[in-house]
């Protein structure tokens, strides 16, 4: 696979970053409604090391499943004698890892941080229908897959979703802040979470729309943003005027708040 159309328009946002929207179809990996069987785990354990392979700067499938994959972005500065800061980003409902990709590129390209996006496993991710069950393993083969051919910086793992992939973002972060230090979170409907005990106090940024007609604002307000802040959580809440979407200056700060020292 080639490497992105450099100098996206970044107002390309909502088709590019939040696929099809508020969409939660899991075609083929449907949890059964059993009260009884839990949320499942979001618990991950690879972690970055001493890469056993190289890697050159450029775009990759990763090659792990058809026709459900990943996306690796590595971008033009990559040195694997320097570790590198690393996101991992997941798509809205219906959408795939080409959005993420896309979106990042221009920002890898000019901050100096490597891509990492998976499809779910089904039309959005498993833990939207309440059980983390089929996306994790898959999250956990790619990470695997990314860190055995990058030098990342363990210290500067970041986590992105949009839409339904916000949504999805609270639990597997929550999960892995020994993992993921700072979690983005644009749309969001509210909090989604496993059976997994919260590890570490990864830091939020949540971004939700003041008029947004899929996934309305005082969910996020009056119950998440002050649900984590009150578990101990550091949170930078912005409200913007608009729907679903985001915004490039909404997007811009997200992007300055990860990537700070």
């Amino acid at each position: 696979m080639g490497d992105p159309t450099p100098g996206i328009d970044r107002r390309q946002f909502t088709s590019l970053l939040v696929g099809a929207i508020g969409a939660s179809l899991l075609t083929g990996c449907e949890a059964p409604n059993d009260p009884n069987r839990g949320n499942g785990s979001a618990r991950l354990t690879a972690r970055p090391g001493v890469p056993s392979l190289t890697i050159a700067p450029g775009s990759y499938q990763l090659g792990l499943a058809t026709p459900r994959d990943g996306i690796l972005f590595v971008p033009p500065q990559y040195d694997p004698q320097v570790p590198m800061p690393m996101l991992l980003a997941l798509h809205g409902g219906g959408g795939s890892a080409n959005g993420p990709i896309n979106f990042f590129a221009p920002y890898a390209r000019q901050v100096g941080f490597i891509v990492l996006a998976v499809d779910a496993r089904g039309g959005s991710w498993d833990g939207i229908l309440g059980r983390f069950e089929f996306d994790p393993p898959f999250i956990e083969q790619a990470l695997a897959w990314t860190f055995a051919r990058c030098r990342v910086d363990p210290a500067r793992v970041w986590l992105e979703g949009a839409s339904d992939g916000g949504t999805y973002s609270f639990g597997i972060g929550l999960a892995n802040g020994d993992l993921f230090r700072r979690v983005v979170a644009f749309i969001p409907a509210g909090l989604s979470e496993s059976d997994s005990p919260r590890v570490a106090k990864p830091e939020f940024f949540i971004a939700s729309g003041k008029q947004d007609p899929i996934f309305s604002i005082e969910t996020i307000r009056g119950v998440t943003v002050p649900g984590l802040r009150g578990d101990g959580y550091q949170v930078e809440f912005v409200e913007f005027d608009g729907g679903h979407t985001i915004p490039a200056e909404v997007a811009d700060q997200a992007v300055a708040w990860m990537v700070r020292p």
